[in-house]
């Protein structure tokens, strides 16, 4: 884990389906490639999410049942909950 306070690594790893739409700010666009280029670790995060999207086509939210998309939002509040370090 990078310990870069431009772009942390929970930030961007938050931020990786903006940065993957094409709907990320130029700025914050920099930084979080700025931050690719020395966090390997995040480098695979980036790869493992074009390589999920590959595999599986593309899903819209609509097509995620509500309680399968409360499960996804629940590991991810929890991931977010834990404590950095």
């Amino acid at each position: 884990m990078s310990t870069d306070e431009d772009f942390p690594c929970r930030e961007l790893v938050e931020a990786l389906t903006d940065y993957l739409e094409d709907a990320m700010p130029a700025e914050d666009r920099g930084r979080l490639e700025a931050h690719l280029a020395i966090c390997e670790g995040c480098t695979t995060v980036l790869e493992q999410f074009r390589e999920t999207i590959r595999v599986t086509g593309h899903l819209t939210e609509d097509e995620v049942s509500g309680p399968d998309r409360e499960s996804i939002r629940a590991v991810y509040r929890a991931w977010r909950a834990e404590p950095t370090g």
